[in-house]
């Protein structure tokens, strides 16, 4: 099955621009397909401003997110794989979604990563994500 983020990842963008709030994507930089303006990346993370208002040419696609943006005024062609956005919110609100890491996590919910049912529940100390606004 594939994967649903790039429909969530649509989704939700489409949720907050009708609301009339602004998207923000979190994404991890550390993934070797990131193109990103490596001036703004702090602790291998960047935010990026996704609004229709900040981007040009905005493809939100099943594999790869693209855009032309401007930073510090110059022009810069960004593209940023679906599997490293790590949270999609709204910049106002902070309401958005926070995404696990797909190649972490079993294929089925019900299975281990090699396929075999699941016998234990999940790992000691592991917690559930929070999305936190961040000012």
């Amino acid at each position: 099955m594939t994967s649903s983020r790039p429909y969530l990842i649509r989704a939700l963008y489409e949720w907050i621009v009708d609301n009339g709030f602004t998207p923000y994507m979190l994404v991890d930089t550390s993934h070797k397909e990131v193109h990103v303006p490596t001036a703004f990346v702090e602790n291998g993370r960047i935010i990026l401003n996704i609004s229709p208002d900040a981007t040009h040419s905005l493809v939100l696609g099943n594999d790869l997110i693209t855009f032309n943006a401007r930073f510090s005024g110059n022009a810069m062609d960004v593209n940023v794989p679906v599997s490293s956005v790590l949270a999609i919110y709204s910049k106002e609100n902070g309401q958005g979604m926070i995404f696990e890491d797909q190649e972490d996590s079993p294929t089925d919910p019900g299975t281990t990563s090699s396929g075999e049912p699941s016998k234990a529940g999940p790992a000691p100390g592991t917690r559930r994500p929070n999305l936190k606004i961040v000012k």
